[in-house]
């Protein structure tokens, strides 16, 4: 059964930096693409990044690309997600995801999430 658990979230002011990351088990996960999407209170779900099994592959959000850099460990099943220059609106619950191709209407398996509130 996959199995995925975010880490790294917390309470920021705009314009500062976090790391998120993301332990997967349950499955071979230099395999697969990965993914972070947000969720906001009240909104839908918003693909931020997504990676291909090697890491060679990614692909960024317009809003959110030059800003957050995604990674990938495979020897430690590992994924991250660098996020600088924060905005108040970018405030949600981040998530990661399997993916079954390349391609972010693949993606589930996602985990319960972590927090990000940026504000001053």
């Amino acid at each position: 059964q996959a199995e995925v658990q975010e880490s790294g979230g917390g309470l920021v002011q705009p314009g500062e930096s976090l790391r998120l990351s993301c332990v997967a088990s349950g499955f071979t996960f230099s395999r697969y693409s990965m993914s972070w999407g947000r969720q906001a209170p009240g909104k839908g779900i918003e693909w931020v990044s997504l990676i291909g099994p090697s890491g060679l592959e990614t692909y960024y959000g317009e809003i959110v690309k030059g800003r957050f850099t995604i990674s990938r460990d495979n020897a430690k099943n590992t994924l991250n997600l660098q996020l600088k220059s924060l905005k108040t609106e970018e405030t949600a619950t981040y998530f990661c995801a399997k993916c079954d191709d390349f391609a972010v209407s693949t993606c589930k398996d996602r985990g319960q999430g972590t927090q990000v509130t940026v504000s001053s």
